[in-house]
Parts: structure tokens; sequence; C-alpha cells
């Protein structure tokens, strides 16, 4: 039997291409919904990250300035 047959016998499972849709597209918008409404400063902080070599980030010495 094909893996068609298969899935043909279960009962119920049209329902989920329609879940992993509704899941994939959540999770789409609440990421791009992140994207637009997070800080600059964290963004950028995020950035350099990886370009510090002693550790630091932009937000430790911010913050250690105050």
């Amino acid at each position: 039997m094909k893996l068609r047959n298969y899935l043909e016998s279960i009962a119920g499972v049209g329902i989920f291409p329609v879940i992993t849709l509704v899941l994939f597209f959540a999770v789409f918008v609440t990421l791009g919904a992140w994207a637009i409404l997070a800080r600059r400063e964290h963004l950028h902080a995020m950035n350099q990250l990886p370009l510090h070599e002693d550790g630091s980030t932009e937000t430790e010495t911010i913050h250690s300035k105050a």
C-alpha cells in the first residue's frame, strides 16, 4: 500500500494540514512582530556581540557608564 492509502484510512487526517498552516503562520507573524517591535539598541548590541574580544557587550558598557 502506498502512503496515501494509509493516510486516507485515518479518520480526521484532513485537519492536520490546517493545524500545520495555522501554527506556521502564527510563528511567522510572532517573529515578524518581534523583529519590528524590538529595541534598536538591543539588536545592535546582539549584532556586535561576536565582534567583541573581551566578552563585553555594548549594553554592558552603556549601563556601566550610567
